[in-house]
């Protein structure tokens, strides 16, 4: 079985990022042989970064903080994953930032895959998410999926988001195809490796 896990990268009230979540869980949903879950970073409240050794620093001590160490637990479990990424300025909400620093070694190998909104349909952050996701070991795959503007606003105007949103099947299957190839060749690099 594979583990794959769509996390939800904002917070914020009336947030957007529950729509496409939902949505590109249930595509993932329909793969045989994938476990997939929903991690949402409200159910995580971590502090922001603050430690004296970063989280790749070998032989330092375990973090205190509960919530961190319930992220960390549900990362490792992980074989891969989706990330939901608004665009705020140009980049991912700090609250997902955030998150990525937190953790380190569970990452590392595995794939990543992308589904991004916001301005210019979230592409800015993704660029910005996946330089994070290289230095920590992630392999972030070509195919993403960029929601339109027009899709976004209608959630706020009371619109047809999942009109929207199934407009992008085809590219919501061609980047869980190829997120489910690479998952399984480091899955098996992996476990080779052990």
């Amino acid at each position: 079985m594979t583990t794959i896990s769509v996390i939800i990268g904002s917070t914020r009230q009336g947030r957007f990022s529950e729509k496409p979540a939902h949505w590109i869980f249930q595509q993932l949903k329909q793969y045989k042989g994938v476990e997939a879950r929903l991690l949402d970073l409200r159910d995580f409240p971590m502090p922001f970064f603050d430690q004296p050794v970063p989280p790749a620093m070998p032989g330092r001590a375990p973090y205190e903080s509960e919530a961190v160490n319930k992220w960390t637990a549900e990362i490792a479990r992980s074989d891969g994953f989706i990330f939901v990424t608004p665009e705020y300025n140009f980049g991912t909400s700090a609250v997902l930032k955030n998150a990525l620093d937190w953790v380190y070694p569970e990452w590392n190998r595995k794939a990543a895959a992308f589904v991004s909104y916001g301005s210019a349909a979230g592409v800015r952050s993704v660029q910005q998410l996946r330089e994070t996701a290289i230095e920590l070991q992630l392999a972030p795959i070509r195919s993403s999926v960029h929601i339109p503007v027009a899709t976004l606003w209608a959630h706020f105007q009371g619109g047809d988001v999942e009109a929207g949103l199934a407009e992008l099947a085809a590219p919501a299957k061609t980047m869980i195809d190829d997120l489910l190839w690479w998952t399984a060749a480091l899955k098996t690099a992996r476990a080779t490796a052990a």
